[in-house]
């Protein structure tokens, strides 16, 4: 009897010191506002989870800081929005942007970033991919003076064959970008008030964020994490993504692809010049001997009828970036916002 009374008086006096705590922080420090940025299309299964497990970090490792939570959706055809407006009615601190239609997974994020104004903004996943539990270290390193703290994975529970792709695309990245190329980093991460007045300024609706996070001159931390499997609902990411995002990141990081279109043009240019006139002295030294047939040129023509529709979608990727550069779009149009 005497050991329940003294359990549910230390109870009541971790209560008192929680809530005397949150007070003090209230009312004597002025608090600094984190903002938790998170992209949404099609994720009804997972949005409750999700606000779940960040209001946990905050209420109970994160009592210092203020916070809010952006949802920026895609336009979802399933339940996403009714989800997130249920969780709005529950919680004043939670926002909602609804685009006018998919903008895609480049296009919405970056925007929603450009529509923060707290101290700091931190980009997280919808699909639990990428654990709000690593909010609290994000934060943390961030308090330390890091204006940038980034997200990376060595390791994931993804498919063999394509996290071979990915570590192939970052070498070759690493290599000939003309920055330093970011390993491992999809955008997950902690952004400081004046990186995002940085991202504010950038013109250009199709932004290639790890390009950008590169060049800014701010002092990065980096946080490793084991990314795991997506456990409820589909992934949005298919081959075509991830070949966007390639292309994207090559047209905007280097001018190589240019350059091995032009050495290649002259090797092959060199080559068909000295075949031309050995064609040409062996005929004219052994005119009835020597009968080429049409087997030579079918072959050429297929060498280099490959060659030249290689080289120009190469080509077209760099002229369709400068005509969305040029464009002078938005880059995302909203249907609605709310709780803002």
């Amino acid at each position: 009897m005497l050991l329940t009374h003294l359990t549910y008086i230390n109870y009541n006096i971790l209560e008192f010191l929680f809530i005397f705590k949150k007070c003090y922080y209230h009312l004597v420090k002025k608090l600094k506002k984190i903002t938790i940025l998170s992209p949404t299309y099609n994720e009804e299964e997972n949005i409750d989870e999700l606000v779940s497990r960040i209001v946990k970090v905050f209420v109970k490792d994160l009592i210092e800081f203020d916070y809010e939570i952006i949802f920026i959706d895609n336009a979802s055809t399933d339940e996403t929005v009714t989800k997130i407006k249920s969780q709005i009615n529950k919680n004043s601190k939670i926002k909602l942007i609804v685009n006018m239609r998919n903008y895609g997974h480049i296009r919405s994020p970056f925007y929603g970033l450009q529509q923060t104004n707290s101290s700091a903004t931190i980009l997280l996943a919808s699909d639990l991919q990428d654990p709000p539990e690593l909010i609290y270290d994000l934060v943390k390193k961030w308090d330390e003076g890091y204006k940038l703290v980034l997200c990376t994975k060595p390791k994931s529970d993804e498919g063999f064959f394509i996290n071979r792709l990915r570590k192939l695309y970052y070498k070759i990245m690493k290599k000939f970008a003309e920055f330093d190329h970011i390993e491992n980093f999809t955008g997950f991460g902690l952004y400081d008030y004046e990186v995002i007045q940085r991202f504010k300024e950038i013109d250009d609706i199709y932004p290639y964020m790890r390009g950008i996070v590169s060049e800014i001159p701010y002092k990065k931390a980096y946080i490793d994490f084991h990314q795991p499997l997506r456990k409820k609902g589909k992934t949005k990411n298919n081959w075509l993504t991830l070949v966007d995002m390639a292309l994207l990141g090559m047209t905007h990081s280097t001018k190589l692809p240019l350059r091995l279109v032009t050495i290649t043009g002259l090797i092959f240019s060199f080559f068909s010049f000295l075949t031309a006139v050995g064609y040409f002295i062996f005929k004219i030294l052994y005119w009835d001997e020597i009968s080429f047939g049409i087997t030579p040129l079918i072959l050429g023509f297929f060498v280099f009828a490959s060659l030249q529709m290689l080289f120009l979608g190469i080509i077209g990727e760099y002229i369709s970036s400068i005509n969305t550069k040029m464009n002078k779009k938005k880059i995302v149009e909203e249907r609605e916002r709310i709780n803002f």
